[in-house]
């Protein structure tokens, strides 16, 4: 599914539109439409507790209402072995899939949000040392 992005993603602000493919339950892809970044996103709801409160502005913005069919999900940066790999947990994005509108947020003052979480601390049957 595409989607047109409301704001700029971090670092990449001239991508303008994007595609997401499911993997699996956990894992999707998503890539810029022409040239730009790709990324392995990451379910965070398959891992932790995860909530936090979607800005008015960007509400209005991407067209969300209490109806709105939303999906949330984390970038991850992957390493070998995939214990290494880390989520950023404090820049979700959302998905509005009623209008293939995106957005990325920042979300301050959580202390229990990580910007590179190690992914071994939510793998079950890890040493989480």
């Amino acid at each position: 599914m595409q989607f047109d992005l409301k704001l700029p993603l971090l670092g990449f602000e001239s991508v303008s539109k994007m595609e997401l493919q499911k993997i699996d339950e956990i894992f999707l892809r998503l890539e810029s439409i022409g040239e730009g970044p790709s990324f392995t996103l990451i379910n965070p709801f398959a891992l932790r507790e995860y909530s936090f409160d979607i800005p008015t502005s960007l509400q209005a913005l991407m067209g969300i209402t209490p109806e709105s069919n939303l999906l949330i999900y984390n970038i991850m940066i992957l390493q070998t072995p995939i214990e290494k790999s880390t989520i950023n947990f404090v820049a979700p994005l959302i998905f509005n899939t009623d209008n293939q509108m995106m957005a990325q947020i920042i979300i301050d003052n959580r202390a229990d949000f990580g910007i590179a979480d190690p992914i071994k601390n939510y793998l079950k049957g890890t040493d989480n040392a």
